[in-house]
């Protein structure tokens, strides 16, 4: 799978105090770049430093590729999908909470290379979760 990035972020989910803005502020931009409503979107994880603990990058991204800004997703990974209950409004939160518990008990090994939310236009949201 080919990803164009729109736009990337790099931050730390325990040490960086400003997460929540710098992520507001990545998909408000991307999103007057986003001009295709019909398609999926997704939000790319990448560049991890360790674990979830560590610095990675967030980049917002659409299908297609150009030369300069794309990414290819080996289709060899695995994936783990978690779908997101739309209507809690702290679905997504919760779903990574999840995710990184299963990491704790050991349940899930997760390969730290790529993973990504995939957002469908009917607002269905899954979470993909490399795996080893």
């Amino acid at each position: 799978m080919n990803l164009k990035i729109i736009k990337s972020i790099r931050t730390n989910n325990f040490k960086d105090d400003d997460i929540m803005q710098k992520i507001t502020d990545m998909w408000k931009g991307a999103s007057s770049l986003l001009n295709n409503q019909d398609a999926i979107t997704y939000g790319l994880y990448s560049d991890y430093e360790s674990d979830y603990k560590g610095d990675y990058s967030l980049s917002a991204a659409i299908e297609g590729s150009d030369n300069e800004s794309s990414i290819e997703i080996p289709s060899s990974s695995k994936y783990e999908i978690f779908r997101v209950d739309t209507s809690d409004e702290f679905g997504i939160l919760k779903a990574w909470k999840e995710i990184w518990d299963r990491e704790e008990k050991g349940i899930l090994e997760r390969a730290y290379l790529y993973d990504f939310e995939k957002y469908y236009p009917n607002g269905q949201i899954e979470i993909h979760i490399g795996i080893k």
